[in-house]
């Protein structure tokens, strides 16, 4: 304040008070310390309505304070014609007194309210006086009356208009006044500032208060509410704001009008926006449509059906299982119509079950038979659970359909199996019996294979030495010549050695064998003439085989071998008078039919049948005829081990032979023989005319001096240069010395710290392509698994004539290191995996691992399509029902652009018309475990076949 106004003020008649924002005395003038009996130093500093108190409920505090809020709201001047207002004199006594009072704002340099200046006038004497209202002064206090009747007025007014906007600040919705084109904000509500944010917003136009907004779509509806004058309303409108001024956009959904406002004229001069944050609403509905989206995905793929009923018992959904199990027609199973399904003997107890669990809104649990697509009834567990809201009301039924049909029929056969257990008892004990009386003789061929083995080794040896002495000398002199004839007699003796020995090593399934795909019908058909001429006249010969037969997984000459053994067993019971048939046929086995044959794998096999109408086998004779060395003919007809051969080369082949026989009708052999995965291949017999030599360099590894000499001698007779090695050490330093050769023939067994195996790796691991030929007469297992000679092994086995030698030298040249390498692929298997569900993907990414393959994971056919272009794969197991498209679809995409891949289908439907068309597939059906994933691999030649797994 300036020394002027001071002057100016203290010189005025009438109170003059200066306060601050809060009401603090700044300063008064003389008149108004003299009018309400204050001194300055005491006055100035205390607030003014701790100096004057009054009650803020009161008439007086009501008007007092309503003014100064107007002036500081509004900025604005405010009179007080009449107000009530009792004070203390100086005497401490307190009178009542009616003032005039006017409130002026006194702004700073920028605009804001710094002081309050009151001017007052008591008019106590005139509101009191009683003169006749004819008199001035009496007119003067009725104006005084009436003034205070309009103040009055005024204060209700003030206290509605405080009213109404404590309801507006306070109200739930939010509500703002938009005045003028540009949709300035005149009023905001708290809720408004909420789901906005606070900040400056009034007096601003919208645009530049919530600048976020433009481009959302307000704005627009704004100006045409403001043009049309029409009202617009929305709701769940989607927005996005920025609360804070460093913070993102939000997302918000409202419920809102835009109202007009008109003047007096009718027209729009701003609107009235009013309406409901319903954000947590959206949010709670788009969580809620999540979950019964993740239900129905979850229930559609799961193994069993699910289904769901409202509170009265009506079914309202079913999950696709449901409908592709029963074949129905989606749709058509609810309400009451699931009935339609159920087995007619079961509808009656399942729908009072319904109803009392309905009526007791208690658990529903029952059994009954359901209809298959097919026709057939299978049996299953039926459950629900009520589904209650928070405050216990039934709200509907979520149930399923578990099949238990397994389960059941294993049920009766336990509670068969308890009524008949003394019967099963007996049973299972003659099972063992015979499986122990098998189990001895598998124990008496072992112990006699072992021995026969080591005998085997040394006595082939000696047979080879044998064979290549006299084939050389033989060679050497005239055909004339009276040696020729001791000469020949003498090899054919060695051929029957080669035989007995090879007799020795088939029974104690020692014999090395090289199984392949073969058509047995063709096999039979190759020996024809042999078996027709060796039966004789006297007996007639057929054979009978479907034209579906499939093909056989077995060595060539070891079936001929033990088809021939047979032919003339029977040949000698009919004592050359009546006949024999060979029936052929495909067949499949169970587990339970190969119950008490542990070594009988349950699957598919290719049977023939050996049949004659001889005198019969007796029974005390039946039970010995596979024991090695046993005969029932005359000494010297006979070393008894026809049968037990080819009972030897049954089981190494992973099948088996059995005998049945009826005194006075005749004998049948049935020989089981495991079915191939692959077509048949032809038979390769070689023509001895078309044996050839070479002047190829071999290196030759044998630890025996006669062996390695006589097959040294033949080599060179063939026109071969050999140098030769003791054993592998030998062999391999020399091949270290002198790199110059081009195949490596190699015992199996010798003596020394390296084997024949490991020469071949240390070899290859130079020369990959180097041809390698084994020589063997007994290959303890070196080169052989289970029987079988290992894949891409040459053997050559002891005793081995010249053009045998001749031949399998050819062979291996020629075909260079291609079939040559000792090493099997232990590669791991990469396996692209396609499967839309997570779960699912993950549980066949462990059973894959555990396989013992390399997974690479997909859950769409476009990413499994793309990934098959860029990356190399061994195989590709895809689902069925993928998001984006068929699999079937993508697997027919696949095989065009890569048509030797294999495939595996997963499904739970019950056929993949895609597999049997696009070839090279196979299919599991869900729910599947390691084994069944294990056998598809198998099939399609991904993984070893596992000859041990069952089915689940």
């Amino acid at each position: 304040m300036t020394q002027n106004f001071q002057k100016i003020l203290q010189a005025a008649p009438s109170p003059f008070l200066l306060l601050d924002r809060e009401l603090r005395v700044v300063w008064a003038n003389e008149a108004y310390l003299q009018t309400t009996g204050r001194e300055a130093e005491k006055l100035f500093g205390r607030k003014l309505m701790e100096e004057f108190p009054s009650d803020p409920d009161s008439e007086a505090g009501k008007m007092l304070r309503g003014s100064f809020e107007r002036v500081l709201r509004d900025a604005v001047t405010d009179h007080l014609p009449v107000i009530p207002y009792p004070i203390a004199g100086a005497d401490g006594e307190v009178k009542e007194r009616y003032w005039s009072a006017t409130h002026t704002p006194i702004l700073s340099s920028d605009g804001e309210i710094e002081f309050i200046l009151q001017h007052t006038q008591d008019i106590t004497e005139f509101y009191d006086h009683s003169a006749s209202v004819a008199s001035p002064v009496g007119l003067q206090a009725d104006m005084v009356r009436r003034a205070r009747e309009v103040a009055n007025q005024n204060l209700e007014q003030d206290a509605a208009i405080n009213f109404f906007r404590l309801i507006f600040e306070q109200a739930p919705n939010f509500m703002v006044t938009l005045i003028g084109p540009d949709h300035v904000f005149r009023t905001v509500n708290e809720a408004y500032y909420q789901m906005v944010g606070h900040r400056d917003l009034i007096g601003k136009p919208l645009r530049e208060a919530i600048p976020e907004i433009e481009g959302q779509g307000f704005i627009q509806l704004l100006d045409d509410v403001y043009r049309t004058g029409k009202p617009v309303r929305q709701t769940g409108a989607e927005a996005f704001v920025q609360r804070t001024p460093d913070g993102p956009q939000e997302r918000i959904f409202v419920d809102f009008i835009f109202q007009p406002l008109s003047n007096s004229h009718g027209e729009t001069v701003g609107i009235v926006v009013q309406g409901h944050d319903v954000t947590a609403q959206k949010l709670a509905e788009v969580s809620l449509r999540e979950a019964e989206e993740r239900f129905r995905t979850m229930a559609h793929v799961m193994p069993v059906h699910v289904w769901t009923a409202l509170p009265d018992g009506g079914l309202d959904w079913m999950s696709d299982q449901v409908y592709s199990y029963t074949g129905a027609t989606p749709g058509s199973l609810e309400g009451d119509a699931w009935a339609n399904v159920v087995h007619p003997d079961d509808r009656a107890a399942a729908a009072e079950v319904w109803s009392r669990a309905l009526q007791n809104e208690s658990r529903y649990d029952t059994e009954f038979r359901i209809r298959r697509a097919d026709g057939v009834y299978r049996w299953h567990l039926v459950r629900a659970a009520p589904i209650r809201s928070a405050d216990g009301t039934l709200l509907r039924w979520v149930g399923t359909n578990s099949d238990i049909h397994d389960q059941k029929a294993m049920s009766q056969q336990l509670a068969d199996l308890n009524t008949t257990l003394e019967e099963r008892v007996e049973k299972r004990n003659r099972e063992l019996e015979e499986l122990h009386t098998r189990l001895a003789q598998s124990q008496r061929v072992e112990a006699i294979g072992n021995l026969a083995g080591g005998i085997a080794h040394d006595f082939n040896n000696l047979l080879q030495v044998m064979t290549g002495s006299l084939t050389m000398a033989a060679r050497e002199m005239p055909a004339e010549s009276p040696a020729r004839s001791r000469i020949d007699a003498a090899m054919r003796a060695v051929e029957r050695g080669a035989s007995l020995s090879s007799q020795l090593l088939a029974f104690s399934r020692r014999q090395p064998l090289q199984p392949r795909p073969l058509d047995l019908r063709e096999l039979l058909s190759d020996i024809d003439d042999m078996l027709r001429s060796a039966l004789g006249e006297g007996v007639s010969f057929d054979i009978r085989a479907p034209e579906t037969l499939w093909p056989a997984f077995v060595d060539a000459a070891s079936t001929q071998n033990a088809l021939l053994n047979l032919a003339l067993n029977a040949r000698d019971a009919l004592e050359e008078r009546g006949a024999l048939r060979i029936t052929m046929a495909n067949r499949e086995f169970s587990a339970q039919d190969l119950a008490g044959e542990p070594e009988m794998s349950p699957g598919k096999y290719v049977e023939i049948k050996v049949m004659d109408n001889g005198p019969g086998i007796p029974p005390e004779t039946l039970e010995k005829v596979f024991d090695p060395f046993f005969t029932t003919k005359p000494v010297g007809k006979g070393t008894g081990l026809g049968l037990s051969t080819v009972y030897g080369f049954a089981r190494q082949s992973g099948g088996r032979v059995t005998i049945d026989s009826v005194l006075g009708a005749g004998t049948t052999v049935s020989l089981l023989l495991p079915r191939a995965q692959d077509a048949a291949e032809p038979l390769r017999w070689h023509d001895p005319d078309s044996v050839k030599g070479g002047t190829e360099t071999v290196l030759l590894v044998e630890d025996d001096a006669e062996v390695r000499d006589a097959t040294s001698a033949m080599l060179n007779d063939l026109g071969y240069r050999v140098r030769s090695a003791q054993d592998p050490a030998a062999a391999l330093s020399l091949a270290q010395a002198e790199p110059d050769f081009d195949l490596v023939i190699s015992d199996v067994v010798m003596p020394g710290k390296m084997s024949s195996r490991e020469l071949a790796d240390a070899l290859h691991a130079e020369r990959p392509d180097l041809p390698f030929l084994f020589i063997s007469g007994y290959s303890q297992d070196a080169i052989v698994r289970d029987g079988r000679v290992d894949a891409g092994v040459n053997l050559l086995s002891k005793p081995f004539s010249h053009d045998a030698l001749a031949l399998r030298v050819r062979e291996a040249l020629d075909a260079g290191g291609t079939a040559a390498s000792t090493k099997p692929d232990n590669r791991t298997r990469r396996i692209l995996l396609c499967e839309d569900d997570a779960l699912i993907r993950l549980d066949i990414a462990d059973i894959l691992e555990s396989l013992g393959t390399n997974v690479t994971e997909t859950g769409t056919g476009h990413e499994a399509l793309q990934m098959l272009k860029t990356g190399e794969f061994d195989a590709l197991l895809i689902d069925v029902g993928l998001p984006d498209m068929s699999g079937e679809d993508v697997a027919a995409q696949v095989r065009d652009s890569l048509p030797d891949i294999p495939i595996i289908f997963a499904t739970g439907q019950s056929d993949v018309p895609a597999a049997q068309k696009l070839g090279k597939c196979a299919i599991v059906h869900k729910p599947f475990g390691d084994r069944d994933l294990a056998r598809a691999l198998a099939k399609v030649g991904v993984l070893p076949e596992v000859k041990t797994l069952a089915s689940v």
